[in-house]
């Protein structure tokens, strides 16, 4: 259950959870993203060397904020962070496939599903029995080989900035990192309620369209999880009894 914990609060409060095998595609998004170093957040002065690990792909005006502090975001990185709470947003549903890897590097796959406002499903491909799933008020987190289940309120985990009826990162988040290169924009993001544990950092690709490829949560204890996603559909209606939480110990029913 601590590993379901952390797939929680990896699960990015954002999307809605899976069903059945990844397939091919998954493991297309096991592959990591190439992200260049960030560059300085100042420019350099004329003269001076260039810095270790900066890259010309990256904007020098934006780069993460110093460990710990939230960013006072300049124009652009406010333009940048508004274009993905509109992604957001503008989602309906959205279903595909992910890949998590853990803190202990472990991969585990499957299917998710999300509906807004503040319903998603992860279902774990077998060997895992584990279903994630919100309802918009609670999210359960469900073992089936333990037969036990662990229920926290949607609002006390970092999904629900991702999830609500309108998002807006730039009124309900601290931005801790902002970072975009030629095809990718990357944002980190805290709650600005003190009581939502977690950090997300978000990786979203901006060629041909923007689009979420992974995001990687890091937990109480520092412990970090990423999950990549791929296959993304928008478009469809999904079944509402994907959303419900049942009672562990009865039969489990499937739409």
């Amino acid at each position: 259950m601590q590993e379901l914990r952390a797939v929680a609060v990896a699960a990015m409060a954002t999307l809605g959870l899976l069903t059945g095998p990844a397939g091919a595609a998954a493991e297309d998004a096991a592959k990591p993203l190439n992200v260049p170093a960030p560059m300085p957040a100042s420019p350099p002065k004329a003269g001076d060397p260039p810095s270790p690990g900066s890259s010309s792909a990256w904007n020098a005006e934006v780069a993460p904020a110093k460990p710990g502090e939230a960013m006072t975001l300049n124009p652009h990185q406010t333009e940048l962070v508004h274009k993905v709470s509109s992604y957001f947003s503008e989602i309906n549903t959205l279903q595909g496939n992910f890949v998590q890897t853990g803190a202990d590097n472990k991969k585990m796959k499957g299917k998710f599903y999300v509906k807004r406002p503040g319903r998603f499903r992860f279902d774990y491909a077998r060997p895992s029995r584990q279903i994630v799933v919100s309802d918009g008020h609670y999210l359960s987190i469900q073992d089936l080989d333990l037969n036990n289940e662990d229920r926290v309120a949607l609002d006390d985990t970092p999904f629900r900035l991702l999830l609500r009826s309108d998002v807006d990162l730039v009124r309900d988040a601290k931005i801790m990192e902002v970072q975009e290169s030629e095809d990718l924009l990357v944002v980190g993001l805290v709650d600005k309620n003190p009581d939502t544990p977690g950090q997300i950092k978000l990786f979203l690709s901006t060629k041909p369209n923007l689009e979420l490829k992974e995001w990687v949560t890091k937990d109480a204890q520092g412990l970090d999880t990423r999950v990549q996603v791929s296959d993304l559909t928008k478009s469809g209606e999904l079944d509402a009894a994907l959303f419900k939480i049942q009672t562990i110990g009865r039969p489990m029913t499937m739409p």
